[in-house]
This record gives structure tokens, C-alpha cells and sequence, in this order.
């Protein structure tokens, strides 16, 4: 079926050593089921800035566009941390964000039974867990406009942001979260704050009219902040959560801790002709080439890469598969490590997932 051209964006802290298990993962994935996958890097971020003095080039956005998907690390560094708010790693994030369309960020939180005991949680509680988080990717309070600070005749400083969505927004990442729940449990909780924003109450409205066109799934309208005291409390209601920008992040990150670790985590964000996949998690510079962090999100990053860019549910399964084998069997990165198993380092865990393929 030709070649898969994948534009790799290693990008800071520990996204260059997760990222190369997922493309070691990747290459084995090649072999077993004869494909051949194209990998071209680019630089992303703080690299990015360093090299080029912007945190998204054009060459690295014309690669991506021009692959047939985008595997992405991490993207920040505290050395830019005074930079302004164009010159900021993460701001080379949303820009690839925008400019690949891709509007829809799927976040999948399963507990691999075998790390029930490296949540903060109890076993009871999480036992079971099985969560799709759709999180709208380009929209709200991290796109709207007017955005900025300002500054009176006092030298008072005022920044504001503005969240704002339209209905054909919020109806095509609806209609995305309704599709997914009819492939899972047909229950679909929609969470906003419709007791006190106006956007919210459009998003709660305009998802209910859509409600209709699909009958088999059962539609819950949650407030956020009861949302995240509901992942805590009791994950297992959950099925399918479909929510706006910066609820969906930090709802994602919140119910990362169900799973052990945010390390586990991986994403997908489609809507548009290229699919960007990464794993939830930041650069961790603390972490950084210490051979220590957790490939795991990346590696499932990449499963989801598979089954969504290249319609490869088998050669997916594979690698979630091997990833549980790994989990089974012991092997524990740091982050996930109790005292019991093998501690592994990023490297090793990276060889142990590749080699059972």
C-alpha cells in the first residue's frame, strides 16, 4: 500500500528519548507486518527556537502537512519561560494544532489491570476504568479573541482572554463524541458550566439538539467541576466525556492518576487531513537524559496513530497488546515502580515492547 511518510517532532526534555521507543516500536511494527514507514524530523519548540529563533518553523509545518501523520514528544523548557507569548515553546503546539485542523483530541484512560496498585486511588475504586475524553482542540479560551494585557494611565496591568464557540464547533466535535460513544458503552456525559457561562449554555443546547440523531446513546449533561469530582469518586459511570478546550485538559490530566501515572496517557487529535499524536504529558525537564521517563503514552500514541491515520486495527492491537504484556510481566518504569517488578528504564522498556512484537 505504498509508504507512510511520518513527520517525527522529537521537540524538548524527554520528548526525543520517548520518542524514539515509538518509532523503534514503529520500525518493528514494519517489519512483522511488512509496511514501510518514512520518518523525517523536524525541529519543534524550544529546539526549534534555538536553532531558528521561532518556535514553529516553516519547514517543520511544512513536513507535518505534508505527512501522512504527525508523531509529536513535548514542547517546553523553563529557559523561555520570560519569553513573550510568541516566542514560547507552547506556542508552537497550538499553532500545529490550528493550522493541521485537527479540532478533535481523543484521550483514552484505561487501567491496565496490573498498575491498579500505582494509582493514589483505591483498587475498588478504579478497578474497571474505561474512559474516552473528547476534548474540543481549537477553540475556547486557548484561540479566542481579543486576548492580551493591557495596561492603564496607573500602570495597572489587566490580561484577559475571551472563550468563545461557535455551533458549528461545538456540533462537529459533538458529533465525534456521539460516533465514539455508539463503539463503546452508548453513554455519553457532556460537561460545561452552563450555570454560569453563556458559551456553555450553547454548548449544552446545541449538543442536546444532536442528541436526537443519535438514539442508542444515552446523553448526561455534567457540570465540569462535578465531572472532576466524578473521576475521583467513581470513574467506572463513565463512557464517553466530550467537553471543551481547557476543560478537557485539565480533566484529561486529572483522571491520568486513575491509570498510575500521566505517563500512560496517550492522545490523538484528528479532524483535519494529518492526524498529530503525542503523549499527554509535558517536556519533564527535571527528567530529562536520565534514562527514566515512561515511553508507555508515546508508544500508545503511536497504537492510536495506526488505527486512526492508517485504519491498521490489527497492527494497533499489536502494540497495545505488547504494552500490557510488558505491564503484566513486570517491567516498571519509575513513575509506576511500587517496590514490586523490574524497574526498567526508558530505553529498556522501549526494547522489552519492540522485541515482543
Amino acid at each position: 500500500m505504498g509508504t507512510r511518510k511520518i513527520a517525527v517532532l522529537p521537540g524538548d526534555g524527554i520528548g526525543p528519548e520517548v520518542v524514539r521507543q515509538a518509532v523503534k516500536v514503529l520500525e518493528a511494527i514494519g517489519e512483522k507486518f511488512q509496511h514501510h514507514f518514512s520518518f523525517q524530523e523536524y525541529v519543534i519548540g524550544g529546539a526549534a527556537l534555538k536553532e531558528s529563533g521561532e518556535p514553529l518553523p516553516a519547514q517543520t509545518l511544512d513536513g507535518a502537512l505534508h505527512s501522512d501523520a504527525v508523531l509529536l514528544g513535548a514542547v517546553g523548557s523553563p529557559e523561555f519561560d520570560k519569553n513573550p507569548p510568541h516566542l514560547k515553546p507552547e506556542k508552537a503546539l497550538l499553532q500545529l494544532r490550528e493550522q493541521l485542523k485537527a479540532f478533535a483530541n481523543l484521550r483514552p484512560v484505561a487501567l491496565y489491570e496490573s498498575l491498579a496498585d500505582a494509582s493514589p486511588l483505591k483498587r475498588e475504586i478504579i478497578l474497571g476504568t474505561d474512559i474516552l475524553i473528547v476534548r474540543e482542540l481549537t477553540g475556547g479560551l486557548y484561540f479566542g479573541e481579543p486576548r492580551g494585557v493591557q495596561t492603564n494611565k496607573n500602570g495597572i496591568q489587566t490580561g484577559f482572554n475571551t472563550m468563545r464557540y461557535s455551533t458549528e464547533e461545538i456540533e462537529r466535535i459533538a458529533h465525534i463524541a456521539f460516533r465514539a460513544a455508539q463503539g463503546r458503552g452508548k453513554i455519553l456525559h457532556s460537561a460545561d458550566k452552563a450555570n454560569v457561562l453563556e458559551t456553555s449554555q450553547l454548548w449544552r443546547k446545541t449538543v442536546a439538539s444532536l442528541a436526537t440523531q443519535y438514539p442508542d446513546v444515552h446523553l448526561e449533561h455534567i457540570y465540569v467541576d462535578n465531572c472532576a469530582m466524578q473521576l475521583i469518586a467513581a470513574p467506572r459511570q463513565f463512557d464517553v466525556i466530550l467537553t471543551e478546550n481547557m476543560f478537557g485538559d485539565i480533566l484529561s490530566d486529572e483522571a491520568a492518576m486513575l491509570t498510575g501515572s500521566i505517563g500512560m496517557l496517550p492522545s490523538a487529535s484528528i479532524g483535519g487531513a494529518v492526524g498529530l499524536y503525542e503523549p499527554i504529558h509535558g517536556s519533564a525537564p527535571d527528567l530529562t537524559g536520565k534514562n527514566v521517563a515512561n515511553p508507555l503514552a508515546t508508544i500508545a500514541s503511536a497504537a492510536m496513530m495506526l488505527r486512526h491515520s492508517f485504519h491498521m486495527a490489527e497492527e494497533a492491537s499489536a502494540i497495545e497488546n505488547a504494552i500490557r504484556k510488558a505491564l503484566d510481566q513486570g517491567y516498571r518504569t519509575a513513575d509506576i515502580y511500587r517496590g514490586v517488578g523490574a524497574l526498567a528504564g526508558t530505553e529498556e522498556m522501549g526494547d522489552w515492547v519492540a522485541t515482543s512484537l
